[in-house]
């Protein structure tokens, strides 16, 4: 027995007021998909933020320059990494695509995810922000701890 095909949401079927978000021409290898996303919230430092994505079907490649880590809500998706191990995912799955890697996006009907992005700190500055995080650590007050009495 088929698995039924899931609809694809028109643009009259935003239900999550998501915005336009094409993906680069030569980026795309086989058809027109068409992408749209909207940001949830963003950190204090803009090195984190969530967004809302979809796309209808098609094949392109995508870039990561940052760290992201996906969770499927609805549709499927198969992944091929610069090897060529692909992976099929599907909802409640999560995966993560390192910043500076490529991935080969298959989308079958449609795909919606939630994204985490995070831009990672290089070596030096993560070494900045501990040497930081010592000579700051002695003029913190400390936390009283709460009592929850629900």
């Amino acid at each position: 027995m088929r698995e039924p095909t899931p609809a694809v949401p028109t643009a009259h079927d935003n239900p999550h007021g998501l915005q336009p978000d094409p993906i680069p021409r030569e980026w795309i290898l086989e058809g027109t998909p068409a992408a749209r996303r909207k940001l949830l919230v963003g950190s204090s430092d803009d090195l984190a933020s969530t967004h809302m994505w979809d796309c209808s079907a098609g094949r392109f490649d995508w870039h990561y320059g940052s760290d992201e880590v996906i969770f499927v809500l609805e549709g499927t998706v198969i992944v091929e990494d610069a090897a060529g191990v692909q992976r099929r995912l599907e909802v409640g799955d999560t995966f993560l695509f390192p910043a500076g890697s490529r991935f080969h996006w298959t989308v079958p009907h449609y795909i919606r995810k939630i994204a985490f992005l995070h831009s990672p700190l290089s070596r030096k500055m993560r070494f900045a922000k501990r040497i930081y995080g010592l000579f700051r650590s002695p003029f913190k007050q400390k936390q009283r701890a709460t009592t929850w009495t629900g």
